[in-house]
């Protein structure tokens, strides 16, 4: 698959198939890809906790905020959860700030995500405190980003060419999960 297909592929899924969970493997697999990533400095200080059993799948879930520009939807039903999870975490025993580490490891996996047809969203809006208690994680560990992963369960639309400026995203009747994209003109400063 080209570079700008997967890209357009990629893209920030919120409801999935709980009938169809992930393994172990498959969550291996992708935080292995990051051990390819640069890293600032080449410290490497980033550290991953997976979770693939719905029990703990769960306790996650909990604890993490969807889609703000959303007001009346409080985040995936039952049944539309995600079935995987990839905290990313930052280790303060290798380094005392982590740049854009994360957000590069996080790209990355979710590129890997849609090349074997999976789905997935970054999230940063995180009840830390919660979390890190939840997963009993030590106090040198930042919890950064969490992923959620696993098979989508809904359509997104790349609408090319429209600002986000007024509607970052929206949902339509059927549900589809519209994405404005400026233009590239817009993106580009001229001298």
């Amino acid at each position: 698959m080209a570079l700008r297909e997967l890209l357009a592929r990629n893209r920030s899924v919120r409801r999935f198939r709980e009938d169809r969970p992930l393994h172990e493997k498959t969550l291996v697999g992708l935080v292995e890809l990051t051990r390819l990533c640069p890293s600032a400095a080449n410290r490497q200080p980033l550290k991953y906790r997976i979770a693939w059993e719905p029990e703990e799948n769960a306790r996650i879930f909990a604890h993490l905020r969807w889609a703000a520009a959303l007001k009346d939807w409080p985040g995936p039903a039952p049944g539309e959860r995600p079935t995987g999870y990839v905290v990313i975490l930052g280790d303060r025993r290798v380094a005392s700030d982590f740049y854009c580490d994360h957000g590069i490891a996080a790209q990355t996996m979710l590129l890997a995500a849609a090349e074997q047809g999976l789905g997935g969203c970054m999230v940063g809006s995180i009840d830390r405190d919660g979390l890190r208690r939840t997963l009993a994680l030590a106090e040198h560990f930042d919890i950064l980003l969490v992923l959620a992963l696993g098979w989508p369960n809904e359509t997104v639309v790349l609408e090319m060419d429209k600002s986000p400026d007024q509607v970052p995203y929206w949902r339509d009747e059927e549900g589809v999960h519209h994405v404005p994209k400026r233009a590239v003109e817009e993106l580009i400063v001229r001298g």
